[in-house]
């Protein structure tokens, strides 16, 4: 399964962008989709999941600013990111992941996201 992510790009800080990344393949396990990012030197770090139910996690960071949804049929998830700050600087990978049975965990290759001030 791969993952093909867009919408990266650069903002200026309290302006939005829209990640959207979409798997090759339908998944029926069930699953979460979401975003992990790293920033320059740091660790991979969680953003924001969606499990094939609906239910969302969210780091602290972004609570209230970003919106992650998914369409099932379709197999993408979306990450709508307002009032952005320099801090959301960093490289965002989608993430798919089973939740089931079936072991599985796969990587989008990375979207540049810039903020400046």
């Amino acid at each position: 399964v791969q993952l093909a992510e867009s919408g990266g790009g650069s903002a200026q800080a309290g302006g939005s962008l829209r990640l959207s990344c979409v798997a090759s393949a339908s998944m029926f396990e069930f699953n979460s989709m979401g975003w992990y990012r790293q920033s320059p030197g740091g660790q991979r770090e969680l953003v924001a999941t969606i499990d094939s139910s609906g239910k969302t996690n969210y780091a602290d960071s972004v609570k209230g600013r970003f919106t992650v949804s998914r369409d099932n049929a379709k197999s993408t998830v979306t990450l709508q990111m307002d009032s952005l700050k320099r801090e959301d600087t960093a490289v965002y990978y989608c993430n798919l992941r089973s939740l089931g049975l079936l072991e599985y965990d796969y990587w989008g290759q990375g979207t540049q996201v810039t903020v400046s001030a």
